[in-house]
Formats: structure tokens, sequence, C-alpha cells
């Protein structure tokens, strides 16, 4: 069994910043993509950054230039260092990643920014 654990989050003032961590742990053969999802109340999910395992990445336009994705392959790790952060960013945010040729998400964690 494989497990996504999520650490970070809260709530931060407007311009602040925050850092997420993604740690995959279990009984790991091959971990491709990774990255991170957001949900806003009322809102779909979408996607806010992704990073494959050669470490290309794709951003939401949203987050672009604010928002950084990287990844620990040795330890199955993906991060998102999120900067210049605003109130519509908002979200409770999951990472996932594509382990094993499946896809696993770690809890949820709540990012409130404050105007």
């Amino acid at each position: 069994q494989v497990q996504l654990v999520v650490s970070g989050g809260g709530l931060v003032q407007a311009g602040g910043s925050l850092r997420l961590s993604c740690a995959a742990s279990g009984r790991i053969f091959r971990n491709n993509d990774m990255g991170w999802y957001r949900q806003a109340p009322g809102k779909q999910r979408e996607l806010v950054a992704a990073i494959t395992r050669g470490r290309s990445t794709n951003y939401a336009e949203s987050v672009k230039g604010r928002f950084t994705i990287s990844r620990d392959n040795a330890k199955n790790t993906v991060y998102l260092q999120m900067r210049s952060l605003k109130p519509e960013d908002t979200a409770v945010y999951y990472c996932y990643g594509q382990i094993n040729d499946y896809n696993y998400w770690g809890q949820g964690t709540q990012i409130t920014v404050s105007s």
C-alpha cells in the first residue's frame, strides 16, 4: 500500500509565502508524475502544478511566476513553494502521485490567504 502524507498549509496574509510537502511511502516501484491540485469552495478541482520524474514542470497560468514545484526522487517527495500569495489562492490543496501505474492522492490541506 502506498500513502501520500501532506504537510504545510495554514493561514497567511496576502503577499506571504508557504511551503507544502507531500511524501510518498510504502511499496514504491515506479514514481512518475507528481503534483498539486486545489479546490476552492464552489469551484472545481484544478491543477496547480505538476512535475515529471525528470523534473519537467507545468503550472496553471494563475500561479506562474509565484509558485515553484520541485521534487526529491530519493525521498519520493514533492514540494510546492508558494510566494506572493493572493486571497484567490485560498483553497484546499491536494497532492497526487503516479506511483506503480496508479494515481494516489494525499489528504487535503487548507490554505487561507487573508487580504
